[in-house]
């Protein structure tokens, strides 16, 4: 369970990354409801160190504290370069006695300087994909995603990435009402998953008539209606070749991918929030039976859904 959270700092660090871990883990929200944080921002030296903003600033503890954290999350640094050996070395030494390790943006290439990318799936923003597979020719980098869980490590994209990442971990640890709460008070999505596009043709879908807004709006409130592509597209007065382009264009991902993480989404609600029996919610939220849910919540979500009412039932 997620109790300790240490995040470093090094001279050249991302302001704005280092912020959104701040605002991730560092604020007080148990008046919320939302479990405490043991947390702290970590250095190798109590000297100020410099921005990428041109301020400075000091940490209020050394790299001794990472060794209490269950987490080890790391911001961005300028063009992929790389702090000084201690703060590497005590990444390394936090994954190895079994800590989480998570990366924001060109914070990835810190933890491939630590050993941990190698063979294994990972991103960092699409401007410095190329890179670092160059400088970690084993990494199998992942372009273009939001972010990748590869289990004990979790590597994201840019900044509104990084966020999305911590989000996935508040929910993977404490459930989705939780990641909610944090959410809502960042005025952020609750949940974009992973391996969503980093860019896409139109960021939030204007609510217009002529853009599909409404019809996204609509299929999140009666998701147990049919929402084939040929049905979709009939409600959105398209042809099926015409609705899945402007689709993919609009949300980054299919409209297949799309309704199945919505149902996901709404099923894994019901299964914190209810009582019912995974027939009613598989039902409820739009799958064929209750095999198709379980199917398609433990692909996204690595658990069963019973496992998962089990951990994160109100």
């Amino acid at each position: 369970m997620l109790t300790n959270v240490a995040v470093l700092a090094f001279d050249g660090v991302a302001p704005f990354e280092l912020g959104v871990l701040c605002e991730a883990f560092g604020v007080d929200r148990t008046a919320d409801g939302v479990p405490p944080i043991d947390f702290a921002v970590c250095a190798a030296t109590s000297e100020p160190m410099r921005t990428t903003m041109g301020f400075t600033m000091q940490a209020g503890f050394d790299l001794g504290r990472t060794r209490e954290a269950d987490l080890i999350a790391v911001p961005a640094i300028p063009n992929g370069g790389l702090p000084e050996q201690s703060v590497i070395d005590a990444v390394r030494e936090g994954y190895e006695r079994g800590a989480r390790i998570l990366s924001v943006c060109t914070g990835a290439f810190i933890l491939g300087a630590a050993g941990l990318l190698d063979d294994r799936e990972c991103t960092t923003h699409w401007m410095y994909t190329d890179k670092l597979r160059r400088d970690h020719p084993t990494a199998r980098v992942v372009p273009e995603v939001l972010y990748v869980d590869s289990g004990q490590v979790v590597t994201s994209a840019g900044t509104a990435a990084g966020l999305d990442a911590c989000l996935h971990v508040w929910r993977q640890e404490h459930g989705a009402a939780v990641a909610s709460t944090i959410a809502r008070r960042a005025v952020v999505p609750p949940h974009r998953d992973g391996g969503q596009a980093q860019f896409i043709a139109r960021a939030v879908p204007d609510c217009d008539a002529d853009t599909l807004g409404p019809l996204l709006t609509w299929v999140v409130e009666n998701l147990a209606e049919d929402h084939s592509v040929e049905e979709l597209a009939r409600r959105a007065h398209m042809s099926p070749r015409t609705f899945a382009r402007r689709f993919r264009a609009e949300t980054g991902t299919t409209p297949h991918t799309w309704v199945t993480r919505q149902r996901v989404a709404a099923a894994e609600e019901m299964l914190e929030g209810t009582a019912h029996p995974v027939e009613r919610i598989a039902s409820e939220v739009g799958f064929a039976n209750a095999a198709t849910l379980r199917h398609h919540f433990g692909r996204v979500r690595g658990v069963s859904p019973l496992e998962y009412r089990r951990q994160f039932a109100c």
